[in-house]
């Protein structure tokens, strides 16, 4: 029965919430659909629901379960739990339940215990290819190992895999569908051979236990009655087959997600699992937050446009954030010559945070792919500036940390009293901490980077009480790795944007927003363009306060003529740097700052050719004029020039500029480039005759 003490902190948990946030905690009997927006708090509003159903006794803690797709997510699951006083209630991603799910009932289903767990799968897919003549460099392998995981979180077999594939447009590296489809086939009897499972015959096993035997069912239902599931967007099929077995005949289901940060179709997620739930479960109680608490009202409405441009017809999946926090700085737009021109420039923008006192480990720059990160290695190390390039996740299981605990753990055992964070130093400076970072890239960098960051992480819990020992900092540790409750990096974070989710700044540096990188040139459909979309989205909304977005025109052989990414048309002034004129020479400058005056309506990026200037625009942006409009002033000008030269008229570039101008008088017309005083007066009235006539 619930105490007076729980029902003192009963309010205290609700009174911490905002209005929306309060009905998803309220809302203690399922089934519920939370729709949350980037930076809107669902983290704390489904732990104070886990927290009110548990105090108010409608949920046993013991037999909750919180399904999470990350160590660290589910690491900052259990300590905001702990932090609001409940115990018991298991927080765990889909592979990590499912294994002890496995562990457990494994032998007494089949007698016999489970196969192990293949450490990887690259030899075996290299083998499966082999059979079948294909090559076995990397690129081939990764890719097909790639969609061999597509193929089982997909629940789609070997044999349906070449019908879908054709029917859904999938390729992978020029093979045939149904090459692949044999090598998916050898490749799952390579593993039979050799006795093991992959990460994904994890969840397939866990489901075909459960569907095979109903008592072994009947029992993980018993443990578990209350689901939470996060960050719903993301299941694969084959995720919500475990969760539905799970669930059973019930329907104490939570799930919290955000369509508009939907980003893994290529792994497999479904986001109409979330934006379908009320379908499936029409007894649904639908809530949706969108205060969004992290970001300031200039980043918020950015984001917005981004998602929801003005110009679409429809709407794109998501909400429209509402901002509450206070104004920010404008984000900045800058487009660039080269990459490593940008580079330099980030660069150069972070050193400017740095001296107003943000920390570097406050601040990001993130990507599309990972090959866009060696230019700006390159000029962060130039400048002497500190970065971490790979994030946080599962940070207690690298090598170096485990290493480090056990010696941490070892050292305190025999002397516990001894100075904390000094300790610690001297500890780890024996496993290969320095002060310094070491030069250059590579393991030693990376394992440096470890250590910094626990080193780190003791001088936080060493700042909170000055007087700790060894052995309370290492105690503290230990629980936080059994937490996953992995620190902040010690630089500026580099990172891609899928990376990116789940994470926010202080500051934020977008590079590479430009056609052929977001979005990517391998996207091509209308719905692989949305996720793209999608992407910018979430990009945007990791920053805090300060942001900024850049491109660049060339970035290397055969690379030259990017335009800004058009996901940014129209919400942003031209800003490219171009290159000003031979030093010394006025000419130079005067041409420089001439071209920077011009720039082009549709992508605000300045026009670099007489013809592009005249016209308004880029000959590779989207045109707005009418053709028939086009049609008929070329007409009238052929019987204008009377068997002359049709330039001398007017050339084709001036029509175009007049067709999308839609000059309304002689004025108007004089603003285009190309037409002159003398020109208005002889053709003027026939050419604004003929544009009126095709007004709408």
């Amino acid at each position: 029965m619930p105490t007076d003490l729980d029902a003192t902190r009963v309010h205290q948990i609700l009174d911490a919430l905002d209005p929306e946030q309060r009905r998803v905690a309220e809302a203690v009997h399922g089934p519920v659909v939370v729709i949350a927006g980037a930076g809107t708090g669902k983290t704390r509003a489904i732990t104070h629901r886990i927290a009110h159903a548990s105090l108010t006794g409608v949920a046993d803690p013991a037999r909750t379960l919180a399904v999470t797709f990350t160590t660290r997510a589910a690491g900052e699951m259990r300590g905001r739990l702990a932090d609001l006083g409940v115990h018991g209630v298991q927080a765990r991603t889909f592979h990590s339940a499912a294994l002890r799910q496995l562990q457990w009932f494994w032998p007494r289903a089949y007698g016999a215990e489970l196969p192990p767990l293949s450490e990887s799968r690259f030899g075996m897919v290299a083998e499966a290819a082999s059979r079948s003549r294909l090559s076995t460099e990397t690129t081939m392998i990764r890719d097909l190992s790639s969609e061999i995981s597509w193929s089982k979180v997909s629940n789609v077999t070997p044999g349906t895999y070449p019908g879908l594939a054709r029917a859904t447009g999938r390729e992978v590296n020029g093979l045939d569908v149904a090459q692949v489809a044999k090598v998916i086939s050898d490749y799952e009897g390579i593993k039979r051979e050799r006795g093991v499972i992959d990460f994904e015959d994890i969840l397939l096993c866990t489901v075909a236990m459960m569907h095979e035997h109903p008592q072994v069912a009947a029992e993980v239902r018993d443990r578990y009655r209350h689901f939470t599931v996060d960050e719903y967007q993301d299941v694969s099929p084959l995720q919500q087959s475990l969760l539905m077995a799970w669930l059973g005949d019930r329907d104490d289901i939570c799930v919290v997600g955000d369509p508009a940060q939907s980003i893994h179709s290529y792994a497999g997620a479904r986001p109409d699992f979330l934006t379908g739930f009320a379908r499936n479960f029409p007894e649904a109680t639908t809530i949706s937050l969108d205060r969004d608490y992290r970001s300031t009202p200039q980043v918020v409405d950015l984001a917005n446009n981004v998602l929801h441009p003005p110009h679409f017809n429809g709407r794109s999946p998501g909400l429209v954030l509402r901002a509450q926090r206070p104004d920010g700085p404008a984000p900045v737009f800058e487009g660039h010559t080269t990459d490593a021109d940008e580079a330099r420039a980030v660069v150069g923008w972070l050193k400017q945070l740095a001296a107003k006192g943000i920390e570097w480990r406050e601040m990001a720059v993130l990507f599309r792919i990972n090959a866009q990160a060696p230019a700006l290695e390159a000029a962060l190390t130039e400048a002497g500036v500190p970065y971490v390039v790979r994030g946080s996740e599962r940070f207690y299981e690298r090598p170096e940390i485990r290493q480090a605990l056990r010696l941490l753990a070892a050292h305190a055992q025999n002397t516990p009293d001894d100075p904390g964070l000094a300790s610690v130093k001297a500890v780890l400076g024996g496993a290969g901490w320095t002060e310094e970072p070491p030069t250059g890239a590579g393991a030693a960098r990376e394992r440096w980077e470890s250590l910094a960051a626990l080193v780190d992480l003791a001088s936080d819990i060493a700042a909170e009480d000055a007087t700790a020992g060894l052995g309370p900092i290492v105690d503290e540790l230990q629980q936080r790795a059994a937490r996953q409750e992995a620190p902040l990096g010690q630089g500026v974070t580099l990172a891609t944007l899928h990376s990116a989710k789940g994470l926010e700044w202080d500051a934020v540096a977008l590079v590479g927003v430009a056609e052929g990188s977001i979005p990517f040139s391998l996207s091509v459909t209308p719905s692989a363009i949305d996720e793209e979309r999608r992407l910018l989205y979430v990009g945007l909304t990791r920053a805090r306060e300060h942001l900024r977005v850049s491109w660049s025109r060339t970035g290397g052989p055969g690379r030259g003529g990017r335009r800004m990414s058009r996901f940014l048309v129209g919400l942003t002034p031209g800003t490219v740097r171009d290159a000003a004129g031979a030093p010394g020479t006025d000419n130079g400058a005067r041409r420089s700052r001439s071209a920077l005056s011009q720039k082009c309506r549709v992508c605000g990026e300045s026009l670099g050719t007489a013809a592009e200037r005249k016209v308004g625009r880029h000959a590779t942006c989207a045109s707005t004029y009418s053709e028939a409009l086009l049609v008929d002033l070329k007409a009238w000008r052929k019987e204008a020039a009377d068997g002359a030269p049709a330039f001398i008229v007017f050339t084709d570039a001036t029509l175009v500029a007049i067709a999308e101008a839609m000059p309304g008088d002689e004025d108007d017309l004089l603003e285009i480039s190309g037409v002159g005083p003398s020109k208005v007066g002889r053709y003027g009235e026939a050419v604004l005759e003929i544009v009126d006539a095709h007004r709408v």
